[in-house]
């Protein structure tokens, strides 16, 4: 189905991120003569993980101030999502619309049976109704693909190198029997190492779900076209950089913020330009 392979990079990227962190464990039980510290972190790493993973729907959908609807307010939402749902052989997600202006939409839920959709107000006027189908289908293959495990655990691995990082910076261990250049070293590069690292786990979900959505509504150049609305609508009505909208903005399906070069090396989704490039050569022809 991944025609880039994108399964096989996630999994690879998995493994250096591993790697990093037993490098990391490796340095401090022989810095310290002792590994407990490593798993404390990683304790305390996989709780935080686990109630994110429980609650991620709950978490989502409160930061973007997004409220239920019914099948009377929202028939064509609806009549949507329940014709991909049926088409996947899965249940109906729940329905919620956020009241903003920015041009988004996420899917969030540990599986099929927890799951929810949320569009925003602005993208229900941007977008035409095979454009709106294109982008239920890739939110929906996010959680058929399970992507919430793969970037709850990506997260809780980064954040479990980024509190030992921390740990190497501050208390430093045994200096007489470490090189302390190297610990500097590891304490400042591994933290950015694992962020660049779940970042790029998380735009290659974005790949697969775009491949994955287009070929559940088998129409690439709808979602397509979507993205290029979106891309500009986001341009004109940017969400505010709110801490609790930079940690859901990794299930949008675009960037939700203004650009700019740094928000750039850290975004959350790869280039949109890539992502319509890839549809097109999905289709077999580009845009009109």
């Amino acid at each position: 189905m991944h025609k880039h392979y994108n399964g096989l990079k996630t999994a690879a990227l998995f493994g250096v991120l591993w790697a990093v962190l037993l490098g990391l464990g490796a340095l401090i039980g022989a810095s310290t003569r002792s590994s407990a510290p490593i798993w404390i972190m990683a304790l305390v790493g996989v709780a935080t993980t686990a109630y994110g993973y429980w609650n991620s729907d709950k978490i989502a959908i409160r930061s973007m101030q997004a409220y239920p609807v019914t099948e009377a307010q929202a028939p064509q939402l609806y009549q949507v999502v329940r014709e991909l749902s049926v088409r996947a052989n899965q249940p109906m997600p729940r329905i919620y619309l956020s009241p903003t202006m920015n041009p988004n939409a996420f899917a969030t839920g540990r599986n099929p049976r927890n799951a929810a959709v949320c569009c925003t107000e602005g993208i229900l006027q941007l977008l035409n109704a095979r454009e709106l189908r294109g982008v239920l289908g890739h939110e929906l293959m996010h959680v058929y693909n399970r992507d919430i495990l793969t970037s709850s655990v990506a997260a809780a691995v980064a954040g479990v190198i980024t509190s030992v990082g921390q740990m190497l910076l501050f208390f430093g261990g045994d200096r007489r029997n470490s090189n302390p250049l190297a610990m500097l070293a590891m304490a400042l590069l591994a933290p950015f190492a694992a962020s660049l690292i779940q970042l790029a786990i998380s735009r290659t979900r974005e790949y697969d779900a775009d491949e994955d959505g287009a070929q559940l509504t088998g129409d690439p150049l709808a979602l397509a076209s979507a993205l290029g609305k979106i891309e500009r609508g986001v341009g004109m009505a940017p969400l505010p950089q709110d801490q609790r909208l930079v940690n859901a903005s990794h299930l949008m399906i675009a960037n939700p913020f203004r650009g700019g070069a740094m928000n750039k090396l850290f975004a959350t989704h790869p280039p949109m330009r890539d992502r319509i490039s890839r549809l097109e050569r999905m289709a077999g022809r580009p845009l009109v």
